[in-house]
């Protein structure tokens, strides 16, 4: 639990019903903002992540331990009669509750949001699906690379001659996390003026729609589907990843103004009223002939050395950097954007910290990722008050496993 009683969310409590990714993230979003997140995870396996790997350090996963700092694990058995009498207790107490079971998984197991919200008209619940709650695709199984594909977002990623490409990182899980935890807050707000919890419904096919933007808007407005055009710019040119003679770099010559001053530091000037490049509408319908003009040029320095000249005079680039090169970033490490936590099994575990700064302070301390059902007995007695003897009469019912409530009560 978070010390501190100055984060935003502080003294909000969050009954976490989530597994896998995108609800892991959205309540981990949620607990670095200051709310006391309570994990519920099987008592059998926990959290199907927890096996996700290599890598594992000390036979935990690192794919779980990067999306469940500030949490605590209670281990509850949700198919159990005691379990789910368990779980009703809690939402009692609780603020909010997400889930990011399939649609009716969880009105199977009595544990509906008209269930919870009878015991507590305050309660929010969010619920994450693949394809949302209602609609033929209601009852699908959601995962991060089906989703890439089912939203349009890997036909328009990729080479323009190759295939259609995911984005490097679980896009699809991660930003349904982010307009989860955004949905929470919303709710949090319209609570305070109502008095009254409510429903809230996030699907990972709306969330990676929305992305589309531009790209829906252009066939709202043609009736053609964009083509995948690699890491070109529909309308902007040069706006792309060239190579140079030691790594690969972006450049961003956005306008007329960078335009003129792109080829005055290439050396470059005579383009400048190149009847081909001399307007931003001509340099994209030519930037095939433009690119193969610029490529050898490029290929002539090293990466740095372009970044330094583009740098110099304001004209956007970067590098395309490693993931390691990016989590040894001096402008992260300076800004303590990569924090360290000491885990019970893993010991030192470093992640990347919350992107949001209130006051201009960096991101507060976390609290490590949970060993499974490492808080079951404190759970019960911090939100609810009650006896460890209450808790052992619940767990001799059969809610809680044996395993984790000995680990829960050390």
């Amino acid at each position: 639990m978070r010390s501190s009683s100055t984060e935003a969310l502080s003294g909000i409590k969050v009954l976490d019903l989530c597994r896998v990714v995108s609800g892991p993230f959205a309540t981990m979003h949620l607990g670095d903002l200051g709310a006391d997140v309570v994990k519920i995870e099987d008592p059998r396996i926990g959290d199907e992540s927890r096996r996700y790997g290599p890598p594992f350090v000390n036979g935990e996963s690192s794919y779980f331990l990067s999306v469940n700092r500030n949490k605590r694990s209670c281990a509850i058995d949700l198919k159990s009669p005691a379990g789910q009498d368990a779980v009703i207790a809690l939402a009692r107490a609780a603020d909010v509750v997400i889930d990011n079971f399939r649609p009716g998984t969880l009105d199977k197991w009595g544990l509906s949001y008209e269930a919870m919200s009878a015991h507590n008209p305050k309660l929010i619940q969010c619920s994450i699906s693949g394809f949302g709650r209602t609609g033929p695709d209601a009852s699908r199984p959601g995962y991060d690379l089906i989703l890439q594909g089912e939203s349009g977002v890997m036909d328009i990623t990729g080479d323009p001659d190759g295939p259609p490409t995911k984005v490097g990182t679980s896009i699809a899980d991660l930003v349904t996390g982010l307009y989860a935890s955004q949905a929470v807050l919303a709710a949090l707000m319209k609570r305070e003026r109502s008095g009254v919890g409510g429903r809230v419904d996030v699907s990972m096919l709306d969330a990676m729609a929305s992305l589309l933007t531009f790209n829906a808007g252009m066939y709202f407005a043609s009736g053609e589907s964009p083509k995948r055009r690699g890491n070109v710019h529909p309308t902007i040119s040069p706006y792309e990843t060239f190579e140079a003679i030691d790594g690969w770099f972006n450049l961003g010559v956005a306008n007329d103004k960078f335009w003129l001053l792109f080829c005055a530091v290439i050396g470059r000037k005579d383009l400048e009223a190149d009847p081909r490049f001399d307007t931003a509408p001509k340099r994209a319908a030519n930037r095939a002939a433009l690119g193969a003009i610029l490529r050898p040029i490029f290929k002539s320095e090293p990466r740095d050395r372009w970044l330094e000249i583009f740098s110099g005079t304001g004209i956007p680039c970067g590098a395309i950097r490693t993931v390691g090169e990016v989590c040894e970033a001096p402008q992260l490490v300076q800004r303590d954007m990569v924090q360290t936590v000491t885990h019970r099994v893993a010991g030192e575990v470093k992640f990347v910290a919350r992107p949001l700064r209130f006051d201009d302070k960096p991101p507060a301390p976390s609290t490590p990722p949970p060993t499974l059902g490492e808080h079951t007995v404190e759970v019960f007695e911090h939100w609810l008050g009650w006896t460890r003897k209450e808790v052992l009469d619940l767990a001799s019912m059969g809610a809680f496993g044996d395993a984790a409530l000995k680990q829960s009560a050390e």
